[in-house]
């Protein structure tokens, strides 16, 4: 298994694993990586035979609640690669990299449904819940 930051060439590749997350057209989704690109944002992918079979954005954060942290703002394996070690291997980049910049924390939202798989990797749930308010 080969985890690595991917170039914008392979955005497009991407793409196809992380619709399976979000509901995004593809120009939306290369227009707003490249737009969150300017701020530290990059992705990750994680190859299993040669093929991208997960896909993970982080970008580097600092807040005064919060201090220097690595932020994980998507993390996707294909369905077909559920259970193959793909989405351990991308938060063990997540970690690697974040002590490299020194940061002590990784932040991300969870689905509930994928709640399970960040605690057995030692997440915990954060006592401040997120908001927000739409304005149409």
């Amino acid at each position: 298994m080969l985890v690595r930051r991917l170039g914008p060439e392979e955005w497009r590749v991407a793409y196809g694993i992380v619709a399976q997350l979000w509901q995004l057209h593809e120009a939306e989704f290369i227009r707003r990586v490249e737009l969150q690109s300017t701020s530290g944002y990059e992705l990750v992918g994680v190859f299993l035979d040669g093929a991208l079979v997960g896909v993970m954005g982080m970008r580097p954060v600092h807040t005064l609640a919060r201090g220097q942290h690595l932020h994980i703002d998507d993390l996707v394996v294909d369905a077909n690669a559920r259970g193959s070690g793909a989405g351990r291997a991308l938060i063990e980049f997540a970690e690697r990299d974040a002590r490299n910049r020194g940061m002590a924390a990784i932040f991300l939202d969870a689905r509930p449904e994928a709640m399970p798989f960040y605690e057995a990797l030692s997440f915990v749930v954060h006592s401040s819940p997120s908001m927000k308010k739409l304005l149409g």
